[in-house]
């Protein structure tokens, strides 16, 4: 089957804007950093819908968009969800990660406790879809839908969404507790879903703080290879 096409929408800008621009984006991406400490005031929430709106804009493997994003904002269930990643967080510094790791760790401060999954006014958790799922109407059938670089759709996705939240002027946090499968039973999500990521996003408190950190050079992170 030919795939249909349409001409594309697009508009070369001139040099002098080309650099201007992406010189600007860069200096507002510099800016970027993790929060942990958040403000419990009130986000509007077409910013979070505005960030999600351009993750989906996102390319994914064969289009097929494997991605769900759920905002939870109930506070009843960010406690549920603050109290099931600290006991999964608490294990796994006591117990299950290797000395090496927390070695890795230790010049970010982080520890178990995770008040900001409550204090952030909002928590956005991106669900990767393993495979699509068609359910029958009729017959509640179940087909599945194999899925094309899944894992790597929805990072681009989710590089997408923390630019989005961070140049709306939104602190975030990308937090991973390992094993994350309490979040599908919390949200009830349906089988093909894996949780991928939790942000939570809001204002930084008045006094947040952050670590000191340096990002590697271009000269170390690039190699131009030209004829």
């Amino acid at each position: 089957m030919s795939a249909q096409l349409q001409p594309l929408d697009y508009e070369r800008l001139p040099s002098e804007e080309q650099l201007q621009q992406s010189r600007d984006f860069l200096a507002r991406m510099k800016e970027r950093r993790t929060v942990r400490e958040f403000s419990t005031e009130p986000v509007p929430f077409e910013l979070i819908e505005n960030a999600i709106a351009t993750a989906a804009t996102a390319p994914s493997g064969a289009n097929q968009q494997p991605w769900t994003f759920v905002v939870v904002s109930d506070p009843d269930l960010k406690h549920q969800i603050r109290v099931a990643a600290e006991q999964e967080e608490k294990e796994s510094y006591e117990h299950r990660m290797s000395q090496e790791w927390l070695e890795a760790l230790s010049h970010l401060g982080t520890d178990w406790h995770k008040p900001h999954l409550e204090d952030a006014p909002h928590l956005i958790i991106v669900f990767r879809q393993s495979y699509g799922l068609i359910i029958d109407p009729d017959t509640g059938a179940e087909t599945k839908i194999k899925h094309y670089y899944s894992e790597e759709s929805v990072g681009i996705a989710i590089g997408m969404l923390l630019a989005s939240l961070h140049l709306a002027g939104l602190a975030t946090l990308t937090h991973t507790p390992s094993p994350m499968g309490f979040l599908c039973e919390i949200l009830q999500r349906p089988p093909n879903e894996r949780p991928f990521v939790v942000i939570p996003v809001g204002y930084p408190t008045e006094n947040a703080q952050v670590p000191i950190i340096t990002k590697k050079p271009l000269s170390e992170i690039m190699i131009h290879l030209s004829g």
